[in-house]
């Protein structure tokens, strides 16, 4: 891809904790990372039909399994480890969670019940949150802040990257040898890389080239709290972020079920289509948004909030004629679009995140936002759709069949190999769901706007404090 020349513009710190080539290898080795996090993650979604018809769950539960459940011990678990991170190794604690997180990632193909699986996905979500918040944290002392939003948009590719190889090697792999073999194929590699990762990343405490915060000296988790409730534009990043999360993780756990149900399109030509949408398309829009960002805030640092607003409206208005596309390519040809501007926001609001606070308190905010984040907009977004799914396939049915409900006549599955009618249903109740949800991210354009008049002032303060 064309970010590939990213990190060698990155330099180091003035200090220079490492050499530039280092960090060059760090960035890298953290980008696998944080791209084998969403493979893993988001593999549930291209697998999720063939996983509803042979375990007989309905949308509401696959909404559950790859939304709340996750979710939860992710973010919960999220807080105290960023507190470790704050004086602990940095390095060491991504190594070890990378091999939870693959371990159980390898587990889940051995489920042959809905509450096995759901268990190994929680297992994934506890290793999982040992990853982003000791990263960024990480990141920022490697690199100099006039490159900051670069280096964490450049991290932050591991999401698109992460999930178009989860659609593509999930639908590839599952459609030659089952979804079972599928988790396997990816989570087995992730405990190999742990164990590269564990010899190969430092941790600049250790090595004494930058100052190591001792557990008397690191703030209270009420002192860091204390602190961001000083800081209105954290708050609205953080509401922002949560909003297009909810609308990015929902829709994206749901649009391989959309392309089948309305589309029949096939599981391996929907996992490419989609894997090739969230790569290109977010991908540029994830590098993007660092490089303008980079540039526009040495002339406005209201840019952090202006420029994943603009990019955030302009997405709109192609993700409702995708919704209504006459054929499944149309419908991916337009989706690549918001999924484009909506990678936009990641450098942008983790730089502005990360410049927002005191260097001690880096972990923390980033753990604290990916809490509200991720119990939301992670935990609800795949959720919500579901359930609103189920509803409005009940509505339809009984429009269509006279009140006859969809609920016995097409349980458990079951309409993927029944009536028309039912497959009609589970179509058209996954469509207006997406369409429904689609409609709150008018808060997000509002935190932004309002993040927009606040984060001068802010980042003003911070530098008076930080220097």
């Amino acid at each position: 891809m064309a970010t590939v020349e990213n990190p060698s513009e990155i330099k180091p710190e003035a200090a220079g904790p490492y050499s530039q080539s280092y960090v060059r290898y760090a960035l890298w080795m953290l980008l696998i990372i944080y791209t084998l996090n969403f493979v893993d993650r988001q593999i549930v979604g291209i697998l999720a039909e063939d996983i509803k018809r042979d375990l007989g769950v309905t949308d509401s539960q696959m909404g559950l399994l790859g939304g709340l459940a996750f979710a939860l011990f992710y973010t919960v678990l999220g807080i105290p480890i960023a507190r470790y991170a704050e004086r602990g190794n940095r390095a060491r604690i991504i190594s070890t969670a990378v091999a939870v997180w693959s371990g159980f990632t390898a587990i889940s193909g051995a489920a042959n019940s809905f509450m096995m699986l759901l268990l190994a996905r929680i297992g994934v979500g506890v290793g999982e949150a040992g990853c982003t918040p000791p990263a960024h944290s990480l990141i920022s002392d490697y690199v100099a802040p006039a490159k900051r939003a670069s280096a964490l948009a450049f991290y932050s590719l591991g999401v698109p990257i992460g999930t178009m190889a989860g659609f593509a090697i999930g639908a590839i792999i599952a459609q030659q040898f089952g979804w079972r073999i599928a988790f396997f194929a990816v989570g087995i590699p992730g405990v190999l890389l742990a164990v590269v990762a564990w010899f190969t990343l430092k941790e600049p405490r250790v090595s004494g080239l930058i100052a190591t915060v001792s557990k008397a000296d690191s703030p209270s988790f009420g002192a860091a709290l204390k602190e961001l409730s000083g800081i209105p534009s954290y708050w609205y990043a953080v509401g922002a972020a949560t909003v297009i999360s909810f609308l990015g993780y929902g829709h994206a756990y749901w649009l391989g079920g959309f392309l089948a149900r309305v589309h029949d399109m096939s599981l391996q030509d929907r996992g490419i289509a989609l894997a090739l949408m969230t790569g290109v398309g977010g991908g540029i829009g994830t590098w993007l948004g660092g490089q303008i960002a980079d540039w526009a805030v040495k002339r406005d640092t209201r840019a952090y909030m202006s420029v994943p607003a603009i990019a955030f409206v302009c997405g709109i208005p192609f993700f409702v004629a995708a919704m209504f596309a006459p054929n499944a390519y149309a419908a991916v040809a337009l989706l690549a679009i918001p999924t484009l501007m909506n990678g936009i926001w990641y450098g942008p609001v983790y730089a502005a995140v990360q410049s927002l606070v005191h260097p001690r308190t880096r972990a923390t905010a980033v753990a604290i936002m990916l809490f509200v984040v991720n119990l939301i907009g992670l935990g609800a977004g795949p959720t919500v759709v579901g359930l609103l799914s189920d509803f409005f396939a009940n509505q339809n049915y009984a429009t269509s069949m006279a009140g006859a409900s969809f609920a016995v006549d097409c349980a458990k599955g079951a309409a993927l190999a029944a009536s028309d009618q039912c497959k009609v249903s589970l179509g058209e109740g996954l469509r207006y769901s997406l369409l429904a949800t689609a409609s709150v991210g008018v808060l997000a354009l509002l935190c932004f706007i309002m993040g927009r008049l606040t984060i001068r002032e802010d980042l003003a303060k911070a530098a008076i404090k930080n220097a």
